[in-house]
């Protein structure tokens, strides 16, 4: 995730969402906590979904799972202050999609975030259907 530079900068997601820092989102020493970095880009993936959702009615309600998260910490983060939260697909598998996310805070890249995403069906992963494939396509990142 680091080595690409693309990643380090806003204007790299297509998706962005802006969050105030809390006081409990801060570490003894008065940065954010990685539990709290964590809880932010779950915030992002949550109401990405949730727009997503409420965009389109020919592919329904999507329902989709996280099947593995990776984090990088680049740089502390700071309380109080707003984080921007830069989001992206990244790839698409046939029942998954990867998603990116950036961190910011001011105009520092602070954190990297993927998630692997799963279609779920009534009995498990399925693949993602046409409609919802497109709408997704949608927000995939554009170098």
């Amino acid at each position: 995730m680091r080595n690409d530079p693309y990643r380090l900068t806003p204007g790299f997601y297509p998706w962005r969402l802006t969050i105030d820092t809390r006081f409990g989102d801060m570490d003894p020493n008065r940065h954010l906590n990685n539990v709290a970095i964590t809880q932010l880009y779950e915030e992002a993936r949550v109401r990405f979904n949730m727009m997503l959702r409420g965009s389109g009615a020919e592919y329904g309600r999507p329902s989709f799972l996280v099947a593995h998260v990776a984090v990088d910490y680049l740089a502390e983060g700071q309380y109080p202050g707003i984080v921007e939260i830069g989001f992206g697909i990244l790839s698409f598998g046939n029942s998954s999609y990867r998603a990116g996310m950036g961190l910011f805070q001011g105009a520092h890249c602070i954190g990297l975030c993927d998630t692997v995403m799963v279609h779920r069906g009534e009995g498990g992963p399925t693949v993602i259907p046409g409609p919802l494939r497109a709408a997704l396509g949608e927000w995939a990142v554009r170098r």
